[in-house]
């Protein structure tokens, strides 16, 4: 019987072919990643090569068909640091000066559930770009896991993006947002019906500049578009367009059912 079992497990492995060492690679190299970016006791020179030899092994495994050839991603995404730096720099700045909890810039990068998950989201956005399978996937999971935000890399995210408290975020793979998005938790960002003939197209909302979505609020459909400047109240549920400068709110009807006893 046991014997059968494992030819069972066996079968079903040759059959899916998953690699767990992958995603438990890909959240080493996410987390040293970050590291290498903000934390002041990892040393940039090491930690860039020990990111190189990791991205390498992950890049073999998340492509065997080119395992062991050259590759051009790392120097790429190498090259979109000082860009990716300069954008992260304006999401901290925008998360310090809209939250009045909020104490530093350093508080920010060290506490802040919202700037981990964009910091991952943007440097996985590089390898999307760059037409690199399943790893961004694994970075921007990884971030899920940790803050409950699920940012998908092929999300388009224009600069100074808010999102506070953030747990229960999500937001869609052909989602647009402008500059100076303000969104808080429970947000979902995603698709008005879930069907894989719609893989090619757009399936989720554009947000436009400046506006500010609160907590729990749900905008669906690749054709709605919310305007620049518009508040998106908590709670609301929205599957057309709103033009600019608009104000939705979740109507709340108070009802008594019965009179007091006296």
């Amino acid at each position: 019987m046991n014997t059968h079992l494992i030819q069972v497990i066996n079968q079903h492995k040759e059959t899916i072919k998953v690699s767990m060492t992958l995603k438990e690679e890909s959240k080493r190299f996410t987390t040293l990643l970050f590291n290498a970016f903000y934390d002041c006791d990892t040393n940039a020179e090491e930690a860039l090569k020990d990111l190189e030899a990791l991205f390498m092994s992950i890049r073999n495994m998340a492509c065997p068909q080119i395992k062991n050839m050259p590759c051009k991603h790392w120097d790429d995404f190498k090259a979109n640091i000082p860009d990716l730096y300069a954008s992260l720099q304006k999401d901290a700045e925008a998360i310090y000066n809209n939250d009045p909890a909020s104490q530093s810039i350093e508080e920010i990068y060290i506490a802040y559930p919202g700037f981990f998950a964009i910091s991952i989201y943007r440097m996985a956005r590089v390898f999307y770009k760059l037409n690199l399978p399943l790893i961004p996937r694994l970075m921007t999971e990884h971030a899920h896991c940790v803050t409950g935000i699920d940012i998908h890399p092929g999300a388009n995210i224009g600069e100074s993006f808010f999102i506070d408290h953030g747990t229960g975020v999500v937001i869609g793979e052909t989602t647009e947002i402008h500059n100076n998005v303000k969104v808080y938790q429970g947000v979902t960002l995603g698709a008005l019906t879930v069907k894989k003939d719609q893989q090619n197209l757009k399936r989720h909302p554009t947000i436009e500049h400046n506006v500010t979505i609160y907590a729990n609020a749900t905008i669906l459909g690749g054709h709605t578009v919310i305007g620049s400047h518009s508040i998106i109240g908590g709670n609301t549920w929205l599957t057309e367009s709103v033009p600019e400068n608009s104000i939705v709110t979740h109507k709340h009807q108070v009802e008594i059912y019965a009179k007091a006893k006296k």
